[in-house]
């Protein structure tokens, strides 16, 4: 469920992002009400994801995946150039990402870390 709560977190970046090209700068209403309104259900969602995943994985995953999301947005909607530097940097923020989630302990329990964290510093 927790996964679910992140992609979604992910896609309603990326939406926010996508609406703040359109916003013109906050000089169009609409996507500027709509890039705070992704914005805001991005957060909310990534707040809710992190009770069940790592916020250094999750956070990984949402920044990576929303910048190489927003990068295929902007090259297929924008006409913004793709060139090989950018290629060869999304695929080390891939890279990066894979690594951050073999690397740790992504399917514990991220609540139970945080509870033992906090009994550590109590006691």
């Amino acid at each position: 469920m927790h996964w679910i709560l992140l992609i979604f977190a992910i896609a309603a970046e990326v939406a926010g992002t996508t609406f703040m090209k359109l916003s013109l700068g906050f000089t169009k209403l609409v996507p500027s009400l709509l890039l705070i309104v992704f914005y805001l259900l991005s957060l909310t969602l990534l707040n809710l994801a992190l009770k069940g995943i790592p916020i250094g994985v999750a956070y990984a995953i949402w920044s990576g995946m929303g910048t190489l999301l927003v990068v295929g947005i902007g090259w297929a909607l924008f006409g913004e150039p793709l060139s090989m530097l950018k290629l060869i940097s999304i695929c080390l923020i891939i890279a990066g990402v894979v690594g951050l989630n073999l690397g740790s302990n992504s399917h514990g329990n991220a609540e139970s870390s945080v509870r033992q964290e906090h009994s550590v510093h109590t006691t």
